[in-house]
């Protein structure tokens, strides 16, 4: 039997830059946390398939930010030392419910079942990968399992950027970044947030390009869309609200304004696109040669929604009650609307039970819509899953296990393909061109998450530092040793200033406070070298400063900034 379709996960892995920010409960434990829960669970599963002949693929991304924070030999060390602590936590708490003033049999075997848990994610960080995350999913890539996508450097909200020179200096940096962790350039990308952009035309009659077209200037073949974006029609999932994880903190905290529905069309999620080459103008019927993939809705659902999603089953581990004594988590969701206080605690063994039958409901409802797509059209499609990578693991504890299992269930149905975005691409050119809407996944579709009352104050600054770094690559075309140096440093505060996470974080509330001042100090940073250099005494002391700091993007060029031709 020959496969009637193609199906992929599609998994985003990113964080904001938080090395050496301290600790709990907004630095480097964020890190810390997703590695233990997400990152290194992941690479045990996909090992463990690939050693017992599991053929299976998909498509992770990882953005630059992310891949260099787990490459940074200090974060490495101080996750060891998280772990060590996560040891010692348990043991802690297995003393603790067997003595006989606190004893509870039931909450000490969870203990156990936690020593055990992470001894063996530190046995197998320190020994089975080497304490190298990337380089052992560089390694699953280089053997044919995962493609890896990147995104912009440092996750820039890329379509409320104001200069064209601030798209091609994230994007290049990343792929500059990829290249270096990952040994290959990329040829697919996440667009951070999916938020997209179209072409449109300035004041003096010129068209300002849309963002497939720096995409295809960089070689990349493939970006990712929500669903709305490629079918039309009212935003749905993530961007209708309806999710767990950070997204679902969102609606709680504001009233999301209501967004229009688009006029519905005939095109599908289960297609490729290309995406028109709007160089020429919106309407431009010609293709930039870059394909865009829209999430699949209803198998997004499943998992992603709030109110029906997989993770939501009363018998999985509870997210957000923990131990006082550990911060370990021994209690299971228990019901819809239970309170905290009357969750009733976790059982490893009825969770596995559920695990098992949502991986096997999971894999039979991609065959499903599979074979009613083919049998409605005759035609080869894909189901392309996106999610957040960190949804799995950290935020819906079963879920590695869960990912793992659907891929053996999928991996032996002859009808459907496992593949990669790139490869079906590659394999099955896309045979329409179409114009994409402007937009993103966050609530209502929109940039509101980034740009609201509360978010609106940081983009006139981050508009005054693009200007003020393009001007500064402009005008030095041959700097000398010391100036170059303060124009790199200056360029990656730049960068980092450009975060996506600083607008979200204020939106959500999750990191207020951090997020601001993790703004205020790379805009500070940036001015004070900007001002050196335009007084013709560039600051190198401080610029080397700075790199100590945070060391990213190591062979960065400033000349990224200048304006594009």
């Amino acid at each position: 039997m020959s496969a009637i379709g193609a199906f992929t996960f599609v998994l985003h892995s990113h964080l904001p830059y938080a090395r050496l920010a301290g600790r709990w409960p907004h630095g480097e434990e964020w890190i810390h946390e997703a590695a233990t829960g997400t990152y290194i669970p992941l690479l045990q599963t996909f090992y463990d398939l690939r050693n017992e002949g599991v053929p299976f693929r998909l498509t992770l991304g990882m953005t630059p930010v992310l891949a260099e924070q787990l490459s940074d030999p200090d974060v490495i060390d101080h996750l060891d030392q998280y772990l060590d602590q996560r040891i010692e936590a348990a043991k802690k708490d297995i003393a603790y419910f067997e003595a006989p003033e606190t004893e509870d049999k039931h909450l000490r075997y969870l203990a156990e079942w936690y020593l055990t848990l992470y001894e063996r994610i530190k046995s197998d960080f320190d020994g089975r990968f080497n304490r190298d995350i990337v380089g052992s999913f560089r390694q699953l890539q280089d053997e044919g399992y995962l493609e890896i996508t990147t995104s912009a450097a440092t996750h820039g909200y890329l379509p409320l950027l104001s200069r064209d020179s601030s798209i091609v200096a994230q994007l290049r940096t990343g792929v500059q970044s990829y290249t270096r962790l990952f040994g290959r350039r990329p040829t697919g990308i996440w667009l951070p947030e999916c938020a997209y952009r179209p072409a449109y035309f300035l004041e003096d009659g010129k068209v300002r390009p849309g963002i497939e077209h720096w995409l295809a200037a960089e070689n990349l073949k493939v970006f990712f869309s929500e669903t709305h974006a490629i079918t039309g029609g009212k935003p749905v999932g993530v961007a209708a609200g309806d999710v767990i994880g950070p997204y679902g903190d969102i609606k709680r905290r504001y009233v999301i304004p209501t967004v229009a529905s688009t006029p519905e069309r005939s095109t599908t999620t289960y297609e490729a696109y290309y995406v028109s080459d709007t160089t020429a103008g919106p309407d431009a019927e010609q293709h930039s040669g870059v394909a865009v993939l829209g999430r699949n809705n209803r198998t997004g659902e499943q998992v992603w929604s709030a109110d029906w999603g997989y993770p939501g089953d009363f018998d999985y581990r509870e997210f957000h009650k923990k131990a006082g004594t550990s911060g370990l988590q021994y209690w299971r969701v228990t019901g819809a609307k239970t309170d905290l206080a009357y969750k009733d605690y976790y059982h490893p063994d009825w969770a596995a039970y559920k695990v098992d039958q949502h991986a096997e409901h999971f894999a039979h409802l991609v065959g499903d819509l599979i074979r009613a797509y083919h049998q409605q059209t005759g035609r080869f499609g894909i189901i392309s899953s996106n999610y957040d990578t960190e949804l799995f693991g950290h935020w819906w504890f079963e879920g590695v296990t869960w990912l793992g299992k659907v891929l053996r269930h999928l991996a032996a149905n002859e009808e459907i393909e496992l593949t990669t975005a790139t490869t079906y691409i590659t394999q099955h050119p896309p045979q329409e061109v179409i114009s994409l809407p402007e937009g993103s996944w966050g609530a209502g579709g929109t940039h509101f998450v980034w740009d609201n009352a509360e978010t609106h104050w940081m983009w006139e600054p981050i508009h005054e530092a693009e200007a003020r770094m393009e001007k500064l690559a402009e005008t030095f075309t041959k700097p000398s040793t010391y100036e170059e140096t303060v124009l790199n440093q200056a360029a990656r505060e730049v960068l980092l200033l450009e975060s996506s996470d600083w607008p979200f974080l204020v939106t959500t509330g999750q990191a207020r406070e951090y997020a601001i001042q993790r703004l205020s100090q790379h805009l500070e940073r940036f001015n004070k070298l900007a001002k050196s250099l335009e007084r013709g005494r560039p600051d190198v002391e401080s610029a080397q400063e700075f790199w100590e700091l945070d060391k990213i993007f190591p062979d960065i060029d400033y000349r990224y900034f200048r304006k594009p031709k």
